[in-house]
């Protein structure tokens, strides 16, 4: 027989264990692969991307994707070094019975490692095409509005040459291991299982003799227990940052931009001012603004006695004024003092670029923002609130620097998360920005209806006052470019939920394959339970408990974890809503899903003719 037609039918004559191991790797691979892919579609391009989102988005985005990224590439690592060496271990017993009949160790050695090579190699190549495909298939037919189609295959030779070397590594230790075993040793379960001294349990009651025969077996094998508690751990540790920590992402995020934006919240301005407002908020969805709008022309200023109109209509709320303008401005270096060495250390460069500026009354303001620092308080203050993608291009430390505009200073009191013009904006008193551009007059007003109004009848009261006074001007129900600017963060954070689907599927394999040992492990045990009149749901309950005791350790310190990970690290200022609250129904459900499905081997045994173990 040759080197590879042994290791061939014998993974044949185990259909179920190469199957689920050549599963589990494949699935591994694939999440893995398709991690790095849609990270650089996704993740990578929107974060260097300044045609949509924001700096301050973005960023939280990136580390979302990086984190998650480090978990699934974790999560792999672990599942493939623990079915690998599961694999591989059980081999153990059957490598004391070819060396007993006279094989040599080399060649003894050489078919084992064929036969990790085989399902090695078979694994790597399905994952490859499995995690392009899914790929492709989030690519092509989800549509999601920011995900572009290059393909990299480096990507899946990094990934095959990983995952490759991780199976090696792990596997051919057991069987080096069993190699220097002499085959007395090698035939022995406490070899073959790996089990330790059990600790001593009084018993309690009649009652507690599940929990009991449970934790025996558990402590029996501490080993293969300790390594699949820390995989589970690792596993419920992404799956809670990638639903808990996307969900509570999402609804921060669009929590910001709904501030920002204003709900119930119109437009007054002339048309073409109208349409370029517009655009300046699709520009964080991927929209393009006319570049060359000239924002301070005369016809476009609104005066006083159309605001003073439109404040006098009932059901209106606020309104709030404002002066836009776009201009070129520069950073300002500032100087800080070492409280130590109370040496003077320069902050900042000489940058530079373009920038929309807008000014508004701070009293009178009808929208707000997430701000790192503090908004305006002063209409005659030389201060300014920057958007946080200026913030991140052009400053080092900006509440420590100021900023240049039509060449007077403002020093930088505020970091503010802004969908206009993607963040690229600065905000400023109105009334030293109408002195610097001698513009008297604000050239839009943003109208917020009180909610108890009647939204339909102000609104025609509104539309009749204005054009009555200007025909030229129109109005702008922001409403429905908020509606499109949130559903954009919804299917970007949608997407990221989905991630650990594949991984999860991983863990639950793994966990099958556990409880196969396990089985294995007391199949004489368990049989003899049986032949004294034990019933097959008390077998199959002593099995249950020990998956139970192994998810729960790991269920908890998993979401432990992955609540920190997200609320104190990956998401400022966390926006917790009482959607966040259901998802400890997907977590309970994921859970309960890789119980029942880990219960199989289980059922499989209890439903085993009797006769089959003890002859």
């Amino acid at each position: 027989m040759s080197k590879t037609a042994f290791p061939a039918n014998d993974l044949l004559r185990r259909k179920w264990q190469t199957g689920l191991t050549a599963a589990t790797l494949t699935l591994s691979v694939a999440s893995t692969l398709f991690l790095l892919c849609f990270s650089r579609r996704i993740g990578i391009d929107v974060a260097q991307s300044a045609t949509s989102l924001t700096s301050g988005l973005s960023t939280v985005f990136s580390q979302f994707i990086l984190f998650i990224g480090i978990l699934i590439f974790a999560v792999g690592a672990v599942i493939t070094s623990f079915v690998v060496l599961l694999m591989m271990k059980q081999r153990t017993r059957d490598f004391g019975l070819i060396k007993a009949a006279g094989c040599p160790n080399g060649l003894v050695f050489s078919f084992f490692l064929t036969e990790l090579l085989i399902i090695t190699l078979t694994s790597c190549i399905l994952g490859i095409a499995l995690g392009y495909s899914i790929d492709v298939a989030f690519a092509h037919f989800f549509r999601f509005q920011a995900y572009s189609t290059s393909e990299d295959l480096w990507l899946a030779i990094l990934v095959f040459a990983a995952f490759f070397a991780l199976a090696l590594i792990f596997g051919v230790k057991p069987l080096l291991a069993a190699a220097r075993l002499s085959p007395v040793n090698a035939l022995s379960p406490i070899q073959y299982f790996g089990i330790s001294a059990a600790r001593a349990y009084k018993p309690l009651s009649r009652s507690g003799l599940t929990l009991r025969i449970a934790l025996r077996s558990i402590f029996r094998r501490q080993a293969v227990s300790v390594r699949l508690i820390l995989l589970l751990s690792t596993v419920f540790v992404l799956l809670t940052v990638a639903v808990a920590g996307g969900i509570i992402a999402n609804d921060t995020t669009k929590a910001w931009i709904e501030s920002a934006v204003g709900k119930d919240t119109l437009v007054i301005a002339h048309s073409s001012m109208c349409s370029q407002y517009k655009l300046l908020l699709s520009k964080f969805v991927g929209a393009a603004e006319n570049s060359k709008f000239d924002y301070l022309n005369t016809q476009y200023s609104i005066t006083d006695a159309m605001l003073q109109r439109l404040q006098a209509i009932p059901g209106v709320a606020a309104v709030d004024a404002r002066l836009i303008c776009k201009t070129h401005i520069y950073e300002v270096r500032n100087f800080t003092v070492d409280p130590e060495t109370l040496a003077t250390i320069p902050v900042g460069d000489n940058r530079e670029g373009e920038s929309l500026i807008i000014g508004v009354n701070p009293e009178n303001v009808v929208t707000s923002w997430c701000i790192n620092g503090r908004f305006l308080a002063a209409a005659n203050s030389w201060e300014a609130v920057i958007g946080d993608s200026i913030a991140q291009t052009m400053f080092t430390r900006p509440l420590v620097q100021s900023v240049r505009v039509y060449n007077k200073t403002f020093s930088v009191i505020g970091v503010c998360v802004d969908p206009i013009s993607n963040g690229k904006v600065i905000y400023v008193p109105l009334k030293q920005l109408q002195t610097i551009t001698n513009s008297p007059y604000a050239n839009i007003a943003l109208v917020k209806i009180t909610p108890s109004a009647d939204r339909v009848a102000t609104l025609a009261k509104i539309k009749t006052e204005v054009l009555s006074l200007n025909p030229a001007f129109a109005i702008l129900e922001l409403d429905e470019i908020l509606h499109e600017a949130l559903n954009f963060l919804g299917s970007v954070w949608s997407s990221v939920m989905l991630l650990p689907l594949l991984t999860l599927a991983s863990a639950a394999l793994c966990l099958i394959g556990y409880m196969m040992l396990t089985v294995d492990e007391q199949r004489q045990e368990l049989a003899i339970l049986r032949a004294v009149c034990i019933k097959p749901n008390t077998i199959i309950a002593i099995l249950a408990v020990q998956v139970v005791v192994i998810l729960l350790s790991s269920f908890g310190v998993g979401i432990s974890l992955g609540i920190i990970a997200t609320v104190l690290i990956l998401v400022p200022n966390p926006v917790v809503t009482s959607l966040t609250v259901k998802v400890s129904a997907w977590l309970l459900a994921a859970l309960a899903t890789m119980f029942l499905l880990s219960l199989y081997p289980a059922i499989r045994f209890a439903k085993t003719p009797l006769l089959k173990f003890l002859v």
